[in-house]
């Protein structure tokens, strides 16, 4: 089926308590308004609106759905608003703070603060001499702190990429725009493309998504960690399960950061979930633990990735 493109909401728009400012962003899977509340304050509302299910024309409020879609958008809003509502119990200075969720125009809203600052993707991409390991380090660990408190409440981020990384003005970051919805949606309704963003997905985003876990955060964790080195994505998963090209970060950047940070990318990376940290904690400790100076190369380990980019060697 064709995608085809919804229209936002008009400016000056009532939403339940809320004035729609203007959009943010509109997306496959949702639009996001810049409104503000009865009180004056800003917020950022999201609107489920998979564009492979619900037209909005211009002009229009709510939006059509074909019969046939029906089942597959209502099971959608269904997940839309069962993540709004887990996202609401969280509180945590790294996670984006949702205020409320309601229905209307036969559709689920989210709200949520607004932030000022810009995403990590525009940062790093603006201003790549800040990119140095202590920065890395930094923000990451930070980051952690936010996805620790996600994985405690036993949810998933499943969209983790520098465009879903806020950076407030003061260089703290905010984890943005969870995917779980869009997860449980491709799961289960064969006319909704998987939401996944190539590069940063894990390979079990791919296949086997029974074995999705907190290690799949991990791996586009350690995707994000390389992106923002290289100041691109990495290979896709399902593309390195074919043929990995994928350079190692000990081999791509070797004495430019530390032989600590560089391994612990890898390690993120690894296509096998089982080799991957598995907890949040296990990968903090990595970026915390304190370099005093670049250790010897582990000659072995580092022949063997070198002799894997080069195909002398088989599997990972």
């Amino acid at each position: 089926m064709a995608q085809q493109a919804n229209y936002a909401l008009p400016a000056g728009y009532q939403l339940d308590e809320y004035r729609i400012e203007h959009q943010l962003s509109l997306g496959g899977f949702s639009i996001v308004y810049l409104a503000t509340d009865n009180k004056g304050e800003t917020v950022a509302i999201k609107e489920y609106l998979p564009n492979s299910l619900a037209l909005r024309a211009e002009g229009e409020i709510k939006p059509l759905i074909s019969e046939e879609h029906i089942p597959a958008f209502r099971y959608g809003m269904k997940c839309f608003f069962e993540e709004g509502r887990a996202l609401a119990r969280l509180s945590h200075p790294n996670v984006i703070r949702v205020l409320n969720f309601f229905r209307a125009n036969d559709t689920v809203y989210m709200v949520m603060e607004y932030e000022h600052g810009r995403t990590l993707q525009e940062f790093i991409q603006k201003n790549r001499a800040v990119v140095t390991e202590n920065f890395i380090r930094n923000v990451f660990t930070k980051l952690l702190n936010g996805l620790r408190e996600v994985h405690s409440h036993k949810l998933l981020h499943l969209d983790l990429k520098p465009s879903n990384i806020y950076m407030r003005n003061d260089y703290t970051p905010v984890l943005i725009d969870f995917g779980a919805a869009r997860q449980t949606l491709a799961c289960d309704t064969p006319m909704l493309k998987p939401m996944y963003t190539p590069g940063f997905a894990s390979p079990e985003h791919y296949h086997q998504r029974e074995f999705l876990g907190p290690w799949s955060d991990i791996y586009s964790v350690g995707a994000s960690m390389y992106a923002s080195l290289a100041a691109s994505a990495p290979q896709a998963a399902d593309s390195r399960m074919e043929k990995d090209k994928l350079i190692p970060a000990m081999v791509r950047w070797e004495g430019q950061y530390s032989d600590q940070l560089l391994e612990t990318i890898d390690w993120c990376l690894c296509l096998n979930h089982l080799y991957r940290p598995q907890s949040v904690f296990a990968l903090q400790k990595a970026l915390t633990e304190k370099v005093n100076k670049p250790k010897l190369i582990k000659k072995n380990w580092l022949g063997h990735m070198v002799g894997k980019f080069k195909g002398k060697t088989g599997t990972s």
